[in-house]
């Protein structure tokens, strides 16, 4: 094996549109986390996550029990395998293995990765992360890094009530054997990926399918967070492109972009959409957010804005989205 690694996240999809990302890299920090109070062992953990040199153009190859399916990773090491396959695949988790290869075909680094089939449930739900779920100070940079850099994913603070709230979803109008399924999309870079997974474990929230955005080298460190909103409104489309039947419940904050991300997906996917929520972090953008979430409802979508997770609780009670 050369210095090369491969890294897997989490797939999702069904038999006829599976999906599954990851990156290649030609160096990557070793990124064991120590969970501690102590100020600087948390930001040493975090340069290293931004610590990687991409392998661009890498050829991959995805085994999914007999598939084989071949691939090219982009110029930054990122992969994206989409396949259809030959087979139905059963509701649950799934093994999948991802190898880089040289010029010649040997492999040179391979990755186990996990890859998710949903029941067949009536909702799915889509949520931001930063400002939604966990206190992040999106929209003020110095703030937003102090977060980051001070604390590591067991103490991060995640809103009043939301565990509760995102619980009672994961169950509704299902059994606890087949939860509705969750995707978790961020502007985030997926240098976060191993720590936001932990801080969603640590925290008891449900399982799910994280979608981040592009790879940022340490030297951008200072910018995270700051891209990707056109690329937050595609990774949504796509998601609910790959699971026509279900309602799509969405979450997210007035921080920054969601709304108006909200807003844009109503125009043309109404029919799949059940409800939107958004939390009102920034009380001077409720105005305008007020405005997006009435284009919203004209669809006939059902909205709510909320400052804390027990109104939502109740909304979603009273529109029989949670069956108390």
């Amino acid at each position: 094996m050369g210095d090369a690694s491969v890294k897997v996240y989490h797939g999702y999809g069904h038999t006829h549109n599976l999906v599954l990302y990851g990156h290649v890299f030609k160096f990557k920090a070793k990124t064991t986390q120590i969970f501690s109070n102590n100020i600087l062992v948390n930001i040493l953990h975090l340069f290293k996550l931004f610590v990687v040199k991409p392998f661009p153009f890498a050829k991959v190859r995805l085994h999914f029990y007999d598939q084989r399916v071949d691939q090219t990773a982009e110029y930054d090491g990122f992969f994206k395998f989409e396949w259809e396959a030959k087979e139905d695949v059963k509701a649950g988790w799934h093994d999948v293995k991802v190898e880089a290869l040289d010029d010649k075909n040997k492999i040179i680094a391979f990755s186990d990765g996990k890859l998710y089939v949903p029941h067949i449930t009536q909702y799915a739900f889509i949520s931001d992360i930063d400002d939604t779920i966990m206190i992040s100070h999106s929209a003020r940079m110095a703030k937003r890094l102090r977060e980051l850099f001070i604390k590591n994913p067991r103490t991060r603070k995640t809103f009043e009530s939301l565990k509760e709230h995102y619980q009672l979803l994961a169950n509704a109008h299902t059994t606890i054997e087949q939860p509705n399924p969750f995707f978790y999309v961020s502007s985030s870079e997926w240098n976060l990926y191993d720590y936001l997974v932990e801080m969603f474990r640590f925290n008891e929230l449900p399982e799910g399918t994280f979608l981040l955005n592009q790879l940022k080298r340490w030297k951008n460190l200072i910018k995270t967070g700051k891209t990707g909103h056109e690329g937050k409104l595609l990774r949504v489309m796509r998601i609910i492109d790959a699971f026509p039947n279900q309602q799509f419940v969405f979450f997210g904050d007035n921080s920054q972009q969601d709304p108006a991300i909200y807003q844009k997906i109503s125009e043309k996917y109404s029919r799949n959409m059940a409800a939107v929520y958004i939390r009102n972090i920034r009380p001077e953008r409720q105005d305008i957010t007020e405005q997006l979430l009435e284009k919203i409802k004209q669809t006939g979508v059902e909205t709510c804005l909320f400052a804390n997770s027990k109104e939502a609780i109740s909304h979603s009670k009273k529109i029989k989205l949670i069956v108390s």
